[in-house]
């Protein structure tokens, strides 16, 4: 049994997931897990539930001369949040934020496409939507895409999650219907410190994630 606050890989936090969200009850219709690392968890919670995985694509939008700092985060659908307190002590201007939120809701576009290859959007009209990550940290992407389904008509958006510090766990209930998070944690560095192996995942081993399991 792994370490309540660190998880061996992202397939093991996968099985976690999956657990509690059967053991919340929690019945879902579609999983939608966010590339590139949120895709290995998203196809065991896919296949332990019976339905498909599909994709829910942002990127985001970082500060002058820091792109870690995420100013916010645009989906692919163009739908944004925009972190307004990280503004301060960077040269960002709303000029340079909209010059940014273009680019990078192209980018969404171009990616959201190319995993999803010839198959169309989900239609999630109706449905519990499992939304899945292999951690937070700000939470921006995670965010973008929420507010892109919120315009949807699912009838319920879930966030499922191995890790996040509180106060982005408290601002995601916000905007989901529930979140599942195994671990809460204070003091909170970045994802990878929760995991053994934390290694990054290529786009062509995220896309087969796509593929049903035999």
């Amino acid at each position: 049994m792994s370490d309540p606050l660190r998880f061996t890989d992202r397939i093991d936090a996968g099985r976690q997931l999956a657990n509690a969200l059967r053991d919340q009850g929690i019945d879902p219709d579609m999983v939608l897990a966010i590339p590139r690392g949120g895709l290995p968890l998203g196809r065991i919670v896919a296949d332990a539930f019976g339905v498909p995985l599909d994709v829910a694509v942002a990127s985001k939008i970082g500060a002058p001369n820091n792109p870690e700092l995420a100013l916010g985060a645009v989906a692919s659908d163009g739908s944004v949040w925009r972190n307004s307190a990280a503004f301060h002590g960077t040269r960002a201007d709303e000029e340079y934020f909209e010059r940014q939120r273009r680019r990078e809701a192209e980018a969404a576009r171009q990616k959201a496409a190319r995993y999803r290859g010839d198959r169309p959007e989900p239609d999630l009209a109706g449905k519990t939507v499992i939304v899945v990550d292999d951690g937070v940290a700000t939470g921006a992407t995670v965010r973008a895409c929420l507010e892109g389904l919120r315009r949807t008509d699912a009838a319920r958006i879930v966030v499922a999650i191995p890790v996040g510090p509180p106060e982005t766990v408290a601002e995601l209930r916000q905007l989901a219907d529930d979140v599942v998070c195994l671990t809460v944690s204070r003091p909170f560095g970045a994802v990878g410190q929760f995991y053994e192996d934390f290694g990054q995942v290529a786009d062509d081993t995220a896309m087969a994630f796509l593929d049903p399991s035999d």
